[in-house]
């Protein structure tokens, strides 16, 4: 057993003032961490004793899926991630310094280029393979805006892992089997979470999933079907093309140029002209690999720039700046439109629908064109999928409808191929004798992310609520007159007792009014509190407290394991 008053525990009465979210306030208050600079923070007993118990899980369900564990140099040198481009296009967030020789060297954000150097080196042949190895490690990633606590910092604690077989359909086993293993881990530390088709972003490959947490407060939208087991994140998720054009005969009025001062936005454009939204047509236009495209989306709409991106198979994308904008359309921001537009191609998002009149801008200063067709007044070069899923849309795999909530991702699975193995050239002989790349694939977990994740998705007004898988302690016991000593000699031997037991303990010795301690104890969302006060010991009993339902009950003395066995299903 612990006892309180040896554990360094500063809980805070108040939320501090630099605390957005509900885990990173409960996080503070509760003295799991404290903050050492922006997006790095110090662990403490009970933030670590949580951080064991994750990483205890996830090392038992990866040590059962037949990976090994090993530890890679969080410093790496550039000439690796030059080997793979990623030197240069990995951009800001990569921490990079110089050794005293002037050599580049990054601290690193994830370990391909590392991992697929070791093994090109020391693997030679498909009776090596199958491998899979992870590692549980500091990593860092110089966030341009880091905030929430351990939700997005810059230096946080992740489980990677990283297979290699000898072809893509070993490959595709491998890929399940930590995609199960990964259903496991999240299950087994009481998440509520989602696995949802995701992009493969930077770390790149053929296909991906993001595990997703499921909270109000979450960064990421989750696209899911309320029939089927579709789901995606809002980069990934596919819309289905539903609209139509006008009925056949209907006359269209020839396009026509209004004086609109002052109406940019959707919103005022929108009642200037006494029409819904998608009515509208927004134009984007976006510098693709140093090339302009003016996109197309109605106003009701969002640009996925995820999906464009994919579309134009750009290596860079972005808005056009002020001047590139004025330059290429010859108007002012605010007013541009697809009609007259020269020297780019327009490619418009599938909603867009020829033969329906839109408002557009007209690229000229306080002007919009009312009536405009495509087909007709402009030419779009190409149609595709560009949008944001709406909320109405339908389920491209049932039909069924489509719900958006919001989720924070804890973990992430990569179909990689041999994206990095051609890269470095890390190959081995089959079984013909040939040479072969191997076919990698790589799996994350925000372990240090699960804690927050957990808080957010676990919590009331009073603190913490933790899954009893993971919470600091399984069991607090609270004498109530610590001064008397039969009350404080039976907190101890309870506590001896549940220890012996297999729980693990939480001894609240503290010389502190009772209010303090219930407050305390609801703070840090210990499972069960076991209040012990001097009426209830001499007739017997102790008072055993769930902390998610406040369920309270006078349990015999001779009952508590009994009890707890009951509450818990299993000894710890």
């Amino acid at each position: 057993m612990m006892r309180y008053s040896r554990l360094l525990i500063p809980t805070l009465r108040d939320d501090p003032s630099d605390a957005e979210t509900v885990s990173h306030k409960l996080m503070l208050r509760a003295g799991l961490i404290r903050k050492v600079a922006a997006g790095v923070y110090s662990l403490l007993p009970l933030g670590l004793r949580v951080l064991s118990r994750v990483e205890k899980i996830v090392r038992e369900e990866m040590d059962h899926a037949g990976a090994q564990e090993i530890l890679l140099p969080a410093l790496q040198p550039s000439g690796l991630w030059e080997e793979t481009g990623r030197w240069q296009k990995y951009g800001k967030e990569l921490m990079r310094l110089k050794d005293r020789h002037q050599r580049d060297f990054c601290l690193g954000p994830t370990h391909e280029e590392v991992i697929t150097d070791l093994l090109r080196n020391e693997v030679r042949s498909y009776k090596q393979l199958p491998l899979n190895l992870y590692q549980i490690q500091t990593k860092f990633r110089d966030e341009i805006r880091p905030r929430f606590g351990l939700m997005r910092g810059r230096e946080f604690i992740m489980k990677d892992a990283y297979s290699f077989d000898a072809d893509l359909s070993e490959a595709e086993k491998t890929y399940e089997l930590m995609y199960k293993a990964y259903q496991n881990i999240f299950q087994r530390v009481g998440l509520d979470f989602r696995a949802v088709e995701a992009d493969s972003g930077l770390i790149g490959g053929s296909s991906s999933h993001e595990f997703m947490v499921l909270a109000q407060t979450g960064e990421d939208a989750i696209v899911s079907c309320q029939q089927c087991d579709y789901a995606a994140n809002m980069e990934q998720a596919e819309v289905v093309a539903t609209e139509t054009g006008l009925d056949t005969g209907e006359t269209i009025p020839q396009i026509e140029s209004v004086s609109t001062p002052g109406y940019q936005s959707v919103e005022d454009v929108s009642a200037f002209f006494k029409v819904s939204s998608d009515k509208l047509l927004k134009t984007l236009v976006f510098i693709a690999d140093e090339k302009p495209y003016a996109v197309l989306v109605r106003g009701d709409h969002e640009i996925n720039e995820v999906k464009l991106k994919k579309y134009l198979n750009a290596g860079e994308l972005a808005l056009a700046d002020k001047k590139t904008l004025i330059s290429v359309t010859n108007g002012p921001p605010g007013f541009s439109g697809p009609v007259a537009l020269k020297g780019m191609e327009i490619i418009a998002d599938q909603s867009v629908i020829p033969g329906v009149p839109y408002v557009v801008g007209a690229n000229q200063k306080d002007t919009h064109l009312q009536y405009a067709v495509a087909g007709r007044d402009f030419v779009v070069d190409h149609f595709s999928d560009l949008r944001n899923v709406v909320s109405d849309d339908v389920c491209p795999r049932c039909g069924g409808l489509i719900s958006i909530d919001r989720g924070i991702e804890v973990g992430h699975v990569f179909m990689l191929g041999t994206k990095y193995s051609e890269a470095m050239n890390a190959t081995f002989l089959d079984q013909q004798g040939k040479s072969q790349y191997f076919v990698m694939g790589c799996y994350g977990i925000g372990v240090s992310r699960i804690i927050a994740a957990a808080i957010e998705q676990n919590n009331d007004e009073k603190g913490i609520l933790w899954p009893r898988q993971i919470a600091p302690f399984d069991v607090e016991v609270i004498p109530m007159q610590e001064k008397k000593e039969a009350v404080m000699q039976a907190a101890i031997d309870i506590s001896k007792s549940l220890q012996n037991q297999g729980y693990n303990v939480l001894l609240e010795d503290r010389k502190e009014r009772a209010g303090v301690k219930f407050n305390d104890a609801d703070l840090l969302g210990i499972p069960i509190q076991i209040v012990i006060g001097e009426r209830d010991l001499k007739s017997g009993f102790v008072e055993i407290k769930q902390r998610k339902s406040g369920e309270k009950a006078l349990t015999p003395l001779a009952e508590i394991l009994e009890t707890l066995s009951k509450i818990y299903g299993n000894v710890v």
